[in-house]
């Protein structure tokens, strides 16, 4: 499926066809359209193609006259999934008479630009408009971090009163997200860093800015998730003792109690016995066992809170 924008001043209008200076945005083509695409932006196959490998690192490719820069941006996929955000590649194919974004999937990052929540949007500026495009992607790493550092901070409360391992299987899938996050901002910036010594954003100084604010961005977020990363896993590392610890609390007051409630039991033992034994003909029997009981259980309990066993 493919979507064709343009601007018109501060509105992002939607065409029937392709004009000059249009967006395209491409989501999980079929073969068909692949086909289209490649007849109508008259660039290799695998332009269109690259993008929706979800193993693909970014990198920029040139050939006949067009440019493919391949980045890696974040994508939630569900709270109750096995790692909930992950990051998958989004295409930008520049030609000499559109700009094409190509990915597998919907993603944050291109629906905050078709949302209108970038400023100065145009089409027709195309170096721009790629700029802009990044400048989405580091924002939107900034804004899951933030989203994953919050739930890591609801774990934590849970995790101080917690005796099994959902918590932490929880915060597993966080350390999972952040990992992705690490890799592809990395390979983001390696992608930023050469684009900067390609020239390609030089003709305009405020260009040639905004590629500096979103390298400064993603090194920002690099940073972030490096040390919420390392806090993450000294978590995990010390909750996991912690769930240990309340876990022996409750297996050393079972203990205890399984004591204290032995006496009473073997006391009326004794008094069920077949044999001879003080005051078993005494009407008070009962009552003297009951009591005894009590003195023995409450003497246990004294001295097992004295000794902070309990």
């Amino acid at each position: 499926m493919f979507t064709i924008y343009k601007t018109n001043g501060a509105i992002l209008n939607t065409l029937n066809e392709p004009v000059q200076n249009s967006w395209i945005n491409v989501v999980n083509p079929s073969p068909d359209e692949i086909t289209q695409l490649q007849e109508m932006l008259n660039v290799p196959q695998d332009f269109i193609t690259y993008p929706l490998d979800q193993n693909e690192m970014p990198r920029v490719e040139k050939e006949n006259g067009a440019m493919l820069i391949v980045l890696r941006v974040p994508c939630f996929q569900g709270a109750g999934a096995d790692v909930p955000y992950i990051t998958i590649p989004l295409g930008i194919i520049l030609t000499d008479r559109y700009i094409v974004t190509v990915c597998s999937v919907e993603t944050n990052t291109i629906q905050s630009i078709i949302a209108g929540r970038v400023r100065g949007l145009s089409t027709g500026k195309r170096n721009r408009f790629i700029l802009q495009i990044l400048w989405t992607m580091a924002n939107r790493f900034l804004s899951d971090l933030r989203e994953i550092n919050k739930v890591v901070d609801v774990l934590e409360d849970r995790l101080q009163h917690s005796l099994q391992n959902r918590e932490l299987l929880e915060l597993l899938k966080c350390q999972k997200s952040l990992t992705y996050f690490t890799t592809a901002l990395k390979s983001n910036e390696v992608l930023l860093h050469y684009l900067q010594r390609s020239q390609l954003f030089q003709q305009y100084p405020d260009d040639q800015e905004l590629l500096d604010d979103v390298i400064t961005e993603v090194q920002q977020a690099i940073e972030m998730t490096s040390i919420a990363s390392a806090i993450l896993s000294q978590m995990m590392d010390a909750f996991a003792g912690i769930i240990s610890n309340n876990l022996n609390v409750v297996m050393k007051v079972l203990a205890s109690l399984t004591i204290v409630l032995s006496f009473p039991t073997m006391i009326a033992s004794f008094y069920g016995m077949n044999v001879d034994l003080p005051l078993q003909d005494d009407p008070m029997a009962f009552v003297f066992t009951v009591a005894l009981s009590a003195v023995v259980c409450t003497i246990a309990l004294f001295l097992l809170w004295r000794k902070r066993w309990l």
